[in-house]
């Protein structure tokens, strides 16, 4: 174990590119410590630079049980603890439901979902020791606004995200540690890239809407996304500093206004079924 008195030790998913990256390289900069994971060594060496006594580079198959097993396991070997601990690697799945196969959503949530799991499972009972800790889950505001033709995949997976947070929020507030589930609205970085984004094989041309919404992001939205990841890292920092933070964190006024209509459109259907709905009970 290494000599050194970090701040924090942060246990960062996906963080060679994108958000992950830019909270590896935010946190570094203000004197913590990092453990950074990828599936490719060489891409966090060459954005975050070698191994010392501050950071940690990780290569880890998440979706793997043994292997995000081991690299608890290296990062309490290297730094002796961890304090913040930030899923978010994942990946896009474009397709129609009815389009997509078994195996295509297996994967997808395997990578979304079990690997987060498998993150969290071999995490937690160190932060459980310590009495002490803050997990930051990024899901997407479509885990939270899920209506978007040919998505179905990415937003079941990142809403059941969103979910898990906040029954581990339940479940560990009497052990001092802390959730948070980010919800960022479209963000300027390579999620719409080939490495980011899957595509159905198979497609039906029946879902009209879907193939527009396809089109949509890939020939009008990639690299205009309005969403900063450097200010939306900044905010999964401020957020970790507070003794009280937020159970859920928007990112961006795209996601913020999609909130309101969803809590709005959600609000209107319980006021007109309201009186129907309290009828299913039992009478006293």
């Amino acid at each position: 174990m290494q000599n050194i008195s970090p701040k924090n030790i942060w246990f960062i998913t996906g963080a060679a590119r994108g958000i992950g990256l830019s909270l590896a390289r935010q946190v570094l900069a203000r004197g913590d410590a990092v453990a950074a994971t990828s599936r490719n060594l060489a891409s966090l060496r060459n954005a975050l630079g070698e191994d010392s006594a501050q950071f940690l580079a990780l290569a880890v198959d998440l979706a793997d049980d043994a292997s995000t097993k081991a690299a608890i396991e290296r990062t309490i070997a290297h730094f002796g603890r961890i304090d913040r601990v930030v899923n978010n690697a994942g990946y896009g799945q474009q397709g129609a439901i009815e389009a997509l196969s078994d195996a295509e959503l297996r994967r997808n949530f395997d990578v979304n979902v079990f690997a987060p799991l498998n993150v969290l499972r071999h995490a937690l009972p160190h932060l459980r020791a310590a009495r002490s800790g803050h997990i930051f889950n990024v899901a997407s505001i479509v885990g939270f606004q899920g209506g978007y033709a040919g998505w179905g995949s990415y937003v079941a997976s990142k809403f059941a995200l969103a979910g898990l947070t906040e029954s581990l929020r339940a479940e560990v507030a009497e052990l001092g540690i802390k959730a948070t589930v980010v919800y960022p609205g479209p963000v300027r970085t390579g999620f719409l890239s080939k490495d980011s984004l899957v595509v159905a094989e198979r497609a039906i041309a029946d879902y009209t809407e879907a193939q527009a919404s396809l089109d949509l992001h890939l020939n009008a939205l990639d690299g205009k996304q309005a969403g900063d990841p450097e200010k939306v890292a900044a905010l999964i920092i401020e957020a970790s500093k507070v003794a009280e933070p937020p159970l859920h964190l928007f990112a961006g006024k795209i996601a913020t206004t999609l909130a309101d209509e969803k809590m709005n459109a959600v609000k209107t259907d319980l006021d007109a079924w309201r009186t129907a709905s309290d009828a299913t009970d039992f009478e006293d």
